[in-house]
This record gives C-alpha cells, sequence and structure tokens, in this order.
C-alpha cells in the first residue's frame, strides 16, 4: 500500500500506470481488431469458395447434359446400358473438367422411369380416371408394406381416390368413391388448405393427400418411400392451349419395383427376372437388344407376358441431374431437370432446363 502511495505521488509513477493502461487498452483493442479480420477473412473466403462451388456444380450439370446430347445423336432408344447411366463413363467425363482444386461428380436419372402422378386423370378435362393408370397405381401401392397405424385412409384404393381428387379439376362434393377427398376434407385439417384441383407441381405435395403418411412418401429405414418411384414431369402440349400427361414409363430405366407394377399381380420373380436381362453382359457388352419395346418377352419367364402398350416406352425425353461440388471442406448440391429436344432454328439437339435447385 504504501509502495502504491509513493508511485501515485510521483509524476513518473503516474506516467507509468498510465502508460501501461493506454497498452492494455491498445492491445484489447489489437486484438479484437485482428479477430474481427480473420473473420472478416474466413467469411469472404467462405463466400469465394461458395461462389466457385456454384461454377463447379453448374458445370457437372452442363456437363451432363453434353452427355445427353451426344447419347441422342447416337441412339434413338434410351436405356441402362448407355453412357450417361454409367458411373464409370460419367468419371471420364468429370475427369476432363479443368478444375485446380476441388471435386465434381454427377448422376444422371431418367424421369420417365417413374410413375407420372399427373397422368391418373385423363386431361384435358382432368374429372375421370385414367384406367390404365388407376391399375398400374393400384399394383404399385399393394407392393409396400402397410404402415403401422394402417387405417381405411391409408389403404391403396383409398389413396388413389384422394390423389385423383387432388387431381380433377372438380371441386364439389362427389368425391372419388368412399373414401376420396375434396376441399371439405381439407378445410377441416388444422391448419386447412384447399387441394390443387389440377396437376402436381412436385412429388412432396403428395404429403398433403388425404392418407399418403409420411413413411409412405418418404420410406422408413432401409425401405424407400414411393416419392423414389413417381414424377411430375412428362407434360405433352396438344395444341389449342391443352395439355396432356401420357404417363408412358420407359421400360429400359424403370427401378424393380416400377417393372414390377407394370406386369400382372405376384410377378415378382418375372419382373427381377426383366430387371436382370435388360444389364446382362459377356466380356463388358451389353448382349440383349432393348430398342424395340417387346423386348421383356425375350426374359426368363416373361414369354406369356402382356404389358399394356399405353404404360411403356423405349425413348426418354425428360431427365434429372443431381450434381455435386467439394471444395475446402464445403460441399454444394445442384438438381436440375432438364428436357431434351429439338432447337425450331437450327434443327440441334439442346436440353432446356425446367428446374433447377440448389442445397
Amino acid at each position: 500500500m504504501k509502495t502504491l502511495e509513493k508511485i501515485l505521488s510521483n509524476d513518473c509513477g503516474i506516467a507509468l500506470l498510465l502508460t501501461i493502461s493506454i497498452i492494455t487498452v491498445l492491445i484489447a483493442g489489437v486484438l479484437e481488431w485482428n479477430r474481427q479480420v480473420r473473420t472478416s477473412v474466413v467469411v469472404s473466403a467462405t463466400a469465394r469458395d461458395r461462389l466457385t462451388l456454384s461454377h463447379m456444380a453448374a458445370s457437372g450439370v452442363h456437363a451432363a447434359m453434353a452427355m445427353l446430347i451426344k447419347d441422342k445423336i447416337d441412339s434413338d432408344s434410351d436405356s441402362l446400358q448407355e453412357d450417361w447411366a454409367n458411373p464409370e463413363k460419367i468419371e471420364e467425363v468429370v475427369r476432363q473438367i479443368p478444375f485446380e482444386s476441388g471435386t465434381v461428380s454427377f448422376k444422371i436419372t431418367d424421369e420417365r422411369s417413374k410413375i407420372q402422378i399427373n397422368a391418373l386423370v385423363r386431361y384435358p378435362e382432368g374429372q375421370q380416371f385414367n384406367e390404365a393408370q388407376r391399375e398400374l397405381w393400384d399394383r404399385f401401392l399393394r407392393l409396400i408394406p402397410p404402415p403401422e397405424n394402417y387405417h381405411e385412409d391409408t389403404d391403396p384404393n383409398a389413396i388413389i381416390n384422394s390423389i385423383k381428387d387432388w387431381l380433377d379439376s372438380g371441386d364439389d362434393d362427389a368425391i372419388t368413391g368412399l373414401s376420396g377427398a375434396e376441399s371439405g376434407y381439407y378445410q377441416n385439417l388444422e391448419p386447412p388448405y384447399d387441394p390443387r384441383n389440377g396437376p402436381f407441381h412436385h412429388p412432396g405435395e403428395l404429403a398433403l393427400v388425404k392418407g399418403v403418411t409420411p413413411d409412405l412418401l418418404n420410406g422408413v429405414g432401409r425401405i424407400p418411400g414411393i416419392s423414389r418411384y413417381v414424377t411430375v414431369h412428362g407434360i405433352t402440349n396438344t395444341g389449342e392451349n391443352r395439355i396432356n400427361f401420357e404417363g408412358r414409363i420407359n421400360i429400359n430405366t424403370a427401378e424393380l419395383p416400377v417393372l414390377t407394377a407394370l406386369l400382372p399381380p405376384d410377378s415378382q420373380e418375372i419382373a427381377q427376372a426383366i430387371f436382370d436381362y435388360r444389364l446382362q453382359t459377356n466380356d463388358q457388352v451389353y448382349i440383349h437388344d432393348l430398342s424395340k419395346p417387346d423386348w421383356y418377352q425375350q426374359a426368363p419367364g416373361a414369354g406369356s407376358i402382356q404389358i399394356d402398350p399405353d404404360l411403356i416406352t423405349i425413348k426418354s425425353d425428360i431427365f434429372s441431374i443431381d450434381a455435386e461440388a467439394g471444395l475446402h471442406d464445403l460441399k454444394i448440391r445442384v438438381t436440375a431437370v432438364v428436357q431434351r429436344e429439338k432447337d425450331k432454328k437450327s434443327g440441334r439437339w439442346m436440353c432446356r432446363i425446367l428446374n433447377w435447385q440448389s442445397k
């Protein structure tokens, strides 16, 4: 205490204390300034990397589009035997993209390999079932294990009726069957909402439909949900401002549950044989011709099977591209839906982007 009093009574002591105080404040300020600068540098670097990643992912999408255009020039049909569906061929294309650092990958999925939700009703009127599609949906939904909390609304027939009522243009008390649902049902929910009474815009919209549970839509554990096997794409302009959804499925690319739904009930083994037949090789060369719609009858046990020709095709025009780019522990994913078509002026094949989502 006496030492402090001596210092305070001495001008030099006071000056020393002030100097120490100022230095302490300056050090604290410098440290805070350094922290802010470092934070700004990190934020700027992250923003730079994210911008770079978005361009890298876009490059992946455009590389995939180039593969699809080349495929259309080389072949009139589309199947899993082609380069766009081969991970090794895709890797060869990716290696040709000149990036100094980072990684790019992409996967192409045929939207025609899926069940077209909007084809369940007949357009342009949009009020009556497309009977072939209704039967397809019935076989498809019966392949899926019933939910634990099974009730009448989750019965396949009830779900189909409710999807039809969501799609059809009539919004009145005339629900489909005894289990459909129009505005009266949805307005009594919490929160209330209206059915679209028109085509679905996204498969996730099925979650709003009576009877479609989250488990049914998104899957449980290793069991995938129906969202993996359905699509909203495939619109056809029939002229005079009228649209149609023909709902044809590419039998060359359809996944096993969809193939099974195309066949008569209890045909799982035949569906598996057709699925395997498409990809059989000899010395890494595919040995089966898939250029005709009835090729499936050549698969073991399928000779007597007849699939409704209005349900299948061997051509595709709409694809989804999932591209992922990685750089400095950051990743970005882009999903683009593209339609392959001819340019009216040049006559060249091109891919028109229908939808683009970044994640």
